[in-house]
This record gives structure tokens, sequence and C-alpha cells, in this order.
């Protein structure tokens, strides 16, 4: 398998639900315009099933789950130790959807000793992997994608490495990026790429910076990877299982989808990757065993779906509460075989790094 993530060389955060809402400058004209999309709507908080069929992520996402079973992990980070070199591969960590916020990222990497204080690798050996999601909502996404550019050179360069997986977002901005407003086959009516991007957060100002070696590493990005037995994917969705019976059939089948350039069928790639709750409520540990018998591994750690949205802790996505819902840590749910990264930096939750293994 080529293993192509990461090896190349946030401004006032908004600290509120409302990073979910349509931007203000969707409305705008100019270099940006709104183009048609479906009216097709996602699962409704009352009815938190299955996504209906031909679901198609052209409107906003993430419905209000109500769950009561996942656990979260609190950890006092004075417990936790910082890295320190060793014989053979160092101590592994992985990091939450980071969207943009970039501030955010440097102090949750300073604070495992990952970095130092001028933002330079500082952990040896230590291993470091992205869940995917770099841009989008936040107000620096070009920033986290050159910090872990910058980041896999130095961190190879003392003996470890930091590597990325391909999030659902960066499909989205390279779709966004290549095909703008082609009309691509939604199975639920018009859609673009670049609706559904200003739609779920798109930046301007990323896609104003985005320069053809930022292009060129998110398409090389991996979708999957296996660590010390963990199962390493970005979205909670058994939609993996669509491209491959294994790690480097579903990368090596991701990386010539986009290779092939067509609309559609990256539209295609984006909408699974889009998908998420699989492994939540009754069946969910099954979903996530049908992915680790495939792959392999022992639990899954994941991305995607913001903590809050799982534990149910946030009421609305049109409330107007401030305060933000409160994340510590990971949360270990699905029996015990998953583990969700995504502590929902961009409704005021908390950009999660997180040592492996974990224990309940």
């Amino acid at each position: 398998m080529t293993q192509g993530a990461g090896q190349g060389p946030e401004a006032e955060r908004v600290a509120t639900l409302r990073d979910f809402r349509v931007p203000a400058y969707v409305h705008e004209t100019g270099p940006y315009p709104l183009v048609a999309h479906t009216d097709e709507t996602v699962p409704s908080v009352e009815e938190p099933g299955d996504l209906p069929e031909g679901y198609t992520p052209t409107q906003r996402d993430l419905p209000v789950i109500n769950r009561g079973d996942t656990l979260q992990v609190n950890l006092d980070p004075a417990s936790v130790p910082a890295p320190q070199p060793v014989n053979g591969p160092g101590p592994l960590f992985v990091v939450g959807d980071v969207h943009g916020y970039l501030d955010e990222l440097v102090a949750a990497l300073q604070e495992k000793g990952l970095v130092d204080s001028a933002g330079q690798w500082c952990a040896g050996t230590a291993r470091l992997w992205f869940l995917g999601d770099f841009t989008d909502r936040g107000p620096d996404g070009i920033g986290v994608i050159d910090l872990v550019m910058r980041l896999s050179a130095e961190a190879a360069a003392a003996g470890g490495y930091c590597k990325a997986l391909m999030g659902n977002h960066e499909l989205l901005l390279l779709g966004a990026k290549r095909f703008g407003d082609t009309p691509v086959n939604s199975g639920a009516g018009t859609a673009t790429f670049q609706a559904a991007w200003l739609l779920n957060g798109g930046q301007k100002t990323d896609m104003d910076r985005l320069q053809d070696h930022h292009l060129q590493w998110m398409a090389r990005l991996d979708a999957m990877e296996a660590v010390d037995g963990h199962l390493l994917v970005h979205s909670d969705t058994t939609s993996y299982l669509d491209y491959g019976d294994s790690i480097e059939a579903v990368n090596d089948t991701v990386r010539e989808t986009l290779t092939r350039n067509d609309a559609d069928e990256v539209w295609d790639l984006f909408r699974k990757f889009t998908k998420r709750f699989s492994f939540r409520d009754e069946g969910g540990a099954d979903a996530v065993r049908s992915l680790l018998d495939t792959y392999g591994g022992t639990r899954i750690v994941h991305g995607h779906s913001p903590i809050p949205y799982l534990l149910g802790e946030v009421g609305s996505e049109e409330s107007e509460d401030e305060a933000g819902p409160l994340v510590e840590g990971p949360h270990i749910y699905a029996d015990g075989l998953a583990i969700a990264m995504d502590g929902g930096v961009t409704m005021a939750g908390k950009l999660l790094v997180q040592q492996l293994p974990l224990d309940i």
C-alpha cells in the first residue's frame, strides 16, 4: 500500500452552534455563488433513525441524537505523561476533527508535549494520526493543513511520524475546487459541490489560499489505517465496505476515484463518507464488528460525529446558548468497540488529542 498521508513537506472563534447554519456569504453574489440544491432534509430530531434511502448531503447535517449509553472519558491532564523517546515505535496519538481551528490545535498539541512553544515537533519517535476534516467552519483551514504538512517532515526527521486520513470535508473542498457549480447526480435533485461546500461551512479565505500542493496532499490521503490494533477511520459509517475488503483496497479505490476526476464518482464518495451514526443504537456494535472483522483491529477510532450530538447534549441547532457543550475527552461506546474523537470544537466543544490505547 502506498502511504501518501501527511508525507509532504483559527481568527476569533465563534463559539456557538450557529457554526452549522448557512454562512451569511452564501447569499452574496460574486465568485462563490450559491447554486441550486435539493430540498431533501436530514432525519428529524424526533426520529433519529437510519438515514433515508437516497440520502445525499446537500443540506446542513447533524441532527440531535439523544443518547445515554456513551461513556465520556475524563482525563486529568497532569496524569497523562508527555511522550518520551523510546527504542522502537514511540507512543501513539490521534487527533479529532480540527475544522480550521489552528490556535486550538497548536494548544492541544502543546498540552500533550507533541510540539514546543514555537509549534515545532518535539516528541521524538512519537506517532501522530489526524483523523481528517482539517478545513471548513473554522477560520484557518489552510493554516491547519500547512501545519500538518510541516509536522510530518519534522516528525519523520526525529524518527517518529505525523500522518493524516481523509475526511469528508477534504472531499468536499476538493470537489468544490475541481467541479464548482457543475451539477452532479445526487439522487434527490440538482446538487453541486459548491453549494454543499457553502452549506457546510466552506470558507472563502480557505478557497482563496488553496494551492496546488494543498490539493495534491489532500488527494493522496488514505481513508483508513490500522495501528497497534486500532482501526483508524474518519467517519462512523460502514460505507468503507463499499470500497474494498482490505485497507489497501479501500485506500487504492478512493485514490483511483479521485484520479479519474469524475464529478459524479467523487460526489458519491463524498456522500458515503458523510454518513454517520452507524455505531450507535441497537446493532451499533455489530456494525463496528463488521468493519473490524474485514479490516482487522480490536477497536475503531473515528471522528466526524461531534460527541455532543452523540450524547444528546445539544438542544437544537438553532440554540442561542453561548456556553457550548462540555467535552472533557473521547467517548467510548458500542460495547467498548468504538472511540469517538470529534470533541465539537466548532460548537465551543474541545479539540481532542488523545494518546492510545485508551482504557474504559
